[in-house]
């Protein structure tokens, strides 16, 4: 099922636009949502590079905060050159549509294997690493009939279901979502597997820098790009508390559809997924229960799609620097619960550019957290 999104307007970004890209994403304080405020201000990852000292230290920050160096971005660029991988930028082509819509959808990926499979509608499947004969036949049979009808089949190269999906959907696409750099996959024993994927037979994608390799906080990352990738995810033997169970949430988080494979209540590995189908997901139990219920949403990212791009010169916008005043009421209107901007924008009267900036300030000094739904509080330091 081809991806009507595979001839969609994103522009492609230049090279020197590229290596902005990677220098501010790899910058401190600076994460998918912070990344979009300053392109949206400044108009270009360059400009924003060269305003992040002087808005960390508006901000309040103790410390001269680290900017990614030029040489550090060529650096990385070379060792993904190297392995044959390259980035994609939120507003390409080949960027996946649907996590594209996601709730700080990271803006730079890296991405290595048949980059045609980003754009291909996708499902995700994910579930115990210590599968049972069963959860990983179910999981290979499922892979199969979705790759057959026109899915990708989105997973993270871990043991079990994840490795059983990988190799049953290679012959018509798997995309493998890693917590790693891509030149550090994991676990070992699925390196044969990843090698397959990385030399044509799929695609694997990150948005952890080269070099990096996986710990355990970096799982969860992973987690949210299966649930963002895929229109819906399919959950086969996870535990009560499980990797499997968070990208679940995440996927419900994102408006996905969440199928759950149930299981015996005598076996510990099915709690998990009897818990989702308690929570509402989809009984599942062959793949056209999926096929049936994701019909009507395959075509759901189309052509007008909001996305990132970089304005031309001329159409930068102009910025200057919020007064104290406005600043202050902005802080004040803040503290450890979190708010929703707009409701800051009317507490305050200050305009919403201002306020934006302000807030740019807060994030680049470390003073200010993030939540989900664009939400945002103070630190604890500063409460």
């Amino acid at each position: 099922m081809a991806s009507d999104c595979e001839a969609r307007r994103g522009v492609a970004l230049t090279d020197r636009q590229r290596l902005n890209w990677l220098r501010l994403i790899r910058s401190d304080n600076v994460g998918p949502a912070t990344f979009r405020d300053l392109i949206n201000h400044f108009g270009s990852a360059e400009t924003a590079i060269s305003q992040i000292p002087e808005l960390s230290r508006r901000g309040g920050s103790a410390r001269a905060i680290r900017v990614a160096s030029i040489d550090e971005a060529e650096r990385e660029l070379e060792a993904a050159q190297r392995i044959g991988a390259q980035f994609v930028g939120i507003g390409e082509p080949d960027y996946p549509p649907a996590l594209r819509r996601i709730d700080g959808a990271p803006p730079l990926i890296a991405a290595i294997g048949d980059l045609a499979l980003a754009t291909q509608v996708a499902v995700g499947m994910v579930g115990a690493r210590n599968a049972s004969v069963s959860g990983a036949k179910m999981a290979a049979r499922m892979a199969r009939e979705l790759g057959a009808a026109g899915y990708g089949v989105v997973s993270g190269l871990a043991r079990g279901i994840d490795a059983a999906a990988h190799r049953a959907s290679l012959d018509h696409g798997t995309i493998a979502a890693m917590a790693g750099g891509l030149d550090q996959p994991y676990p070992p024993e699925n390196l044969e597997l990843y090698q397959q994927i990385c030399e044509g037979a799929g695609l694997a994608i990150s948005e952890m820098p080269m070099g990096w390799e996986p710990r355990a906080r970096d799982f969860p990352r992973r987690n949210r790009l299966i649930a963002g990738v895929g229109l819906g995810l399919v959950v086969i033997e996870a535990a009560q508390r499980s990797g499997s169970l968070i990208t679940a949430r995440r996927a419900a988080d994102f408006g996905r559809l969440v199928f759950a494979v149930p299981g015996s209540p005598l076996d510990p590995r099915a709690a998990g997924t009897n818990a989702l189908l308690k929570d509402g997901a989809i009984v599942t139990t062959s793949s056209r229960d999926v096929i049936d219920a994701l019909a009507p949403s395959s075509g759901m990212f189309s052509d007008d799609e909001p996305i990132m791009e970089e304005p031309g010169d001329d159409d930068a916008a102009p910025y200057a620097e919020p007064g104290d005043d406005d600043r202050a009421r902005v802080i004040e209107a803040l503290g450890p619960s979190p708010a929703e901007i707009d409701d800051i924008i009317r507490h305050t009267g200050v305009a919403a550019a201002t306020v934006y900036l302000v807030l740019l300030e807060l994030d680049l000094a470390g003073r200010l957290h993030r939540h989900p739904g664009g939400m945002v509080s103070l630190s604890l330091d500063d409460t």
